[in-house]
């Protein structure tokens, strides 16, 4: 059975998409600890970040680096910050997190941010607009 990431990078369920190429597929996270928090997968079903093949790998963070670095551009954070849990969904993902202050917690577990679908839209734009310059 396709996981929850493969079924939104095949279109069966609708996501607010960042970038996809060949190998890889961004979208923001819809529990978000930040604002612009963004999910990076291999377009591969793989459960575990470091059973991906060596060329895999560094296809997915050498995809993750521009988007951090958009995602730092479109809101003027200090740095994208990068978490590797994986344990929610088994199918490896970056998490790419925006860190805004000193004082930010930096963690999964600190509570969620709601947004309203029209701000989820506006924060995938920023961060493509970035994307594409």
């Amino acid at each position: 059975m396709p996981t929850i990431f493969t079924r939104i990078i095949n279109g069966e369920i609708p996501c607010y998409k960042i970038a996809e190429n060949e190998t890889c597929f961004a979208f923001l996270d819809i529990n978000p600890v930040s604002k612009g928090h963004t999910l990076v997968v291999p377009k591969v079903e793989t459960d575990y970040l470091f059973n991906l093949k060596d060329e895999e790998l560094s296809e997915l963070i050498a995809f993750a680096k521009p988007i951090a670095k958009a995602i730092d551009k479109a809101f003027g954070t200090i740095r994208t910050g990068v978490i590797v849990e994986g344990m929610l969904v088994p199918h490896a993902h970056i998490h790419l997190i925006p860190i805004y202050s000193d004082s930010q917690k930096f963690s999964l577990g600190q509570p969620k941010i709601d947004f309203t679908k029209e701000e989820m839209i506006e924060i995938a734009s920023a961060i493509r607009n970035e994307l594409s310059k």
